[in-house]
Parts: structure tokens; sequence; C-alpha cells
């Protein structure tokens, strides 16, 4: 049996495409494939959470995710209170650190971008019994990464990062940053477009770089209603009695610019020019800027919008969302920071057709005019003129969600992909022998 490490930033009930990733590897890899995996994460929840006290985190006393799914999660508190020349000089006091030779700018770009977990570095550092055969962490640029390195270099065992790069999205863009991946001895890819993006551009060996994409539980999505109890009708429950064949636009994000929320409530009056009988229904957690647009969107004649958060919800399979993609006409999403997108799966194993934007890896991961359609990013006349075209040709809508149907059953289940992370897993492993 081989132990593995887990290092993500954050951990259900937080909710991402990066925690999804790892809390579905960490489930299959030690129910198929018996690994024993350990993870350690921060008791943030939200994005803001991993650097600012202001953030949503768990209390020490909150022991409902302990556990989730019979896998222990180990969280430690955010460190919000000390400085970064502090931080700095406690890292420089681990030997283990000093062997990586990081510039302090370097550092202080992830302290800033947090979690700084000191006990957690203490507590691994200082366990007598530390023994894994491999590290890997999830989603750059945040301090895990340099926590990763420290103990990978500690133990001297492999170090794997999935870094999620989101190469369309300024803030990436850092080279200085960068330099850290370097350090890894393997980086998981979600799309050949980001292997070639950190090869070229970043300077990262390409015999370091795997690509592997993202995956689905297929079964959840694809399966009729053999229970109505089970997946209640959407509509049904949702519109309006006498709207109940209104057409359904669906959302399922982050709902920021970068994920496109806000161009897509920007282009609500341009569909409804054309299709008066929509709903909209939009399903993540809200931002202050989302909150103000929606507001002034709300206030116009026969606009229809749901929007669900988090706290509406019972996490990634709650049943709200799975009957939401099961009775979509269209699944949107024009996007500028996604490394790939788990939700444009989630709707194709429904048999839905999708709409991305023509930016970062995304091309790649939707085929133009056979499983889905692009549009410019923040384009709210594009969009709208996209959305409109398969809201008018049902013909479409079928032809375009059968093959993204397809195309996941055969390649883009979460059993092939952790199928794939063991194979990695092991030859790594044994290669370090």
């Amino acid at each position: 049996m081989n132990n593995i490490l887990y290092l993500p930033t954050r951990y259900f009930p937080s909710i991402s495409g990066a925690e999804f990733y790892f809390q579905r590897m960490a489930e299959i890899l030690t129910s198929k494939y018996n690994y024993n995996i350990d993870i350690y994460t921060s008791n943030a929840i939200d994005f803001k959470a991993l650097r600012n006290s202001n953030g949503k985190t768990l209390s020490q006393d909150n022991k409902y995710y302990d556990k989730v799914n019979n896998l222990k999660i180990n969280r430690f508190q955010v460190n919000y209170n000390l400085t970064d020349k502090e931080i700095l000089n406690e890292l420089n006091r681990i030997p283990a650190f000093r062997l990586l030779m990081l510039h302090d700018d370097v550092l202080n770009k992830f302290i800033k971008n947090g979690p700084y977990l000191r006990n957690l570095l203490d507590y691994l550092l200082q366990k007598p019994d530390l023994n894994y055969d491999l590290i890997h962490t999830t989603f750059f640029p945040y301090f895990n990464c340099i926590t990763s390195l420290i103990i990978g270099t500690f133990l001297n065992k492999p170090k794997i990062c999935t870094p999620f790069f989101h190469f369309s999205n300024p803030r990436y863009l850092d080279f200085t940053v960068i330099e850290v991946l370097k350090e890894f001895d393997l980086i998981i890819a979600c799309t050949n477009l980001e292997k070639q993006y950190l090869i070229q551009r970043c300077k990262i060996q390409p015999e370091k770089i795997k690509v592997i994409p993202m995956g689905v539980d297929y079964e959840k999505f694809s399966q009729t209603r053999k229970n109505p109890l089970d997946y209640p009708r959407f509509k049904q429950k949702f519109f309006d009695k006498k709207e109940k064949r209104y057409k359904l636009v669906l959302f399922c994000g982050y709902k920021n610019h970068e994920k496109g929320a806000l161009s897509i409530l920007k282009s609500i009056p341009y569909i409804l020019k054309e299709i008066k009988k929509v709903y909209f229904v939009l399903i993540g957690p809200s931002t202050l800027a989302f909150n103000r647009e929606i507001s002034k969107i709300n206030k116009l004649e026969r606009v229809r919008i749901l929007n669900f958060s988090p706290d509406n919800l019972t996490g990634y399979f709650d049943k709200k969302k799975i009957a939401a993609f099961k009775e979509a006409d269209v699944y949107l999403m024009p996007s500028r920071s996604d490394a790939f997108g788990i939700s444009f799966l989630e709707a194709w194993a429904a048999g839905k057709p999708v709409i991305g934007a023509r930016i970062g890896a995304t091309p790649e991961v939707i085929r133009q005019n056979i499983d889905g359609l692009l549009v410019e990013f923040d384009n709210p006349e594009d969009i709208s003129q996209k959305v409109i075209t398969l809201l008018k040709s049902k013909r479409l809508r079928k032809k375009l969600g059968s093959a993204g149907q397809k195309k996941v059953s055969q390649k883009y289940t979460w059993g092939h992909i952790a199928e794939e992370t063991h194979s990695i897993y092991k030859n790594l492993i044994n290669n370090f022998k």
C-alpha cells in the first residue's frame, strides 16, 4: 500500500473544480487502488478566507466535516496575524525550505495569496512517523504549493502539482511566480494547450508534464429518472405553474467576471428581445459585483432569474442542481478562468449543448459546432446570439448534446481519470526508489 499526502487549498464544503478533483481522486484511489491518502488543508470555505480573516471559515469546534465520504479531513486554521516578514523568518528556520532556494520576492507573492498554515507545517515536520511515498498538491499560485515542496524535500519524495493554470487570466502571468512550478517533479496539466503553454512560455521541461483531463460522475447526470422522488422535476418545482414549458438556460460556477457570470446577466436583455419564454438559472457562490448587476437586471420587465448559492444546496450532487442539468436546454459558462471546466462535462453527461468562451483551454474542451458553441469572452451580444441560436433549434441542441454525451461517456469519467492518475503515481514512485 502506498501512502500519499494531499495538500489542497480547501476541501468540501468548499466548492470549486480543484477541490472536487482532489475529493474524487482521493475517494476512488483509496477504494479501488488501495492507496492510503491523508488530506491536510485549511479551514477556509471561500477564497477570501485563504488570506483574509473576513472570509468564511469552519470553526475549530465544527466536527461535522472532519470526515467527508468516510475520508478523514485534517483542517488547520489560516494564520492571518503574521506579517510577511515574520512568516519568512519562520520558514527560514526550516532546513528543507532553505534547500529550495526560493527568492523572497517570489515567496511574498505566495504568502499574500495564502493560506499560510503554521500549525500544519509544525505538525508534519515534527510527526515521528511521517512517511509518504508521494506528495500531491493542487491549485496555483497558493501557499500550499510551497508547503508541498517543503514536505517533499524534507522526505526526499516525489512532488506533484496539478496547477489548474489559467493562462488566459492576467493574474496568472507573473513569470517570477511560475518559477516555483519548476521545483515539482511532475506537473499534471488538464489540456494539451495548458501543457504547451507551460513548455513554451514557462520553460518547463516537456517530460515533467503529463496531460490528464477532468472527469464527471457520468451516471449521476445521465441516468433516467427511475424514481421521481430522487430527481424532482426542476421546472415543475421552481417555474411558475403556467410557464413549465419555458426554456432553461443554466450557469453553474463562481458568479464573478472571470467565470462570465456578469456577462451572462448583461446578455439577458438582448436574449429577451427575441425569446421571451426563458428562465435563467444561476448556481454557485455570489460576489458583490454579481449582486449589484443582478439587482439591475431583475428590474427589467418579464425577466426570470433563479439564483441559487451553496447555502441553498447540499453539495456537488445536490438534487436540485442535478435536476437543473437534466432539464436545461442550454448550459452557458463563458469563462476565461477555467483550466478545463468540469461543469461542461456535467452538462454533456446530461446530454445538453454547451457554450463556452473562445479563450484559454476551452477551445480544446469544446469542439465548435460539434458538441458546443464558442463566444468571445465578456461579449454580451455574442453570448446572446449563440444562446438564441440554440434556443431556436431543438435539432441543433440535440445534435451538440448527444455528441458531448458520447465523448464524456468514453473518455471523461472519474474512473478513467483515476486510472490514469494511478498509473502516473506508480511510475513516479518506482522511479524514485
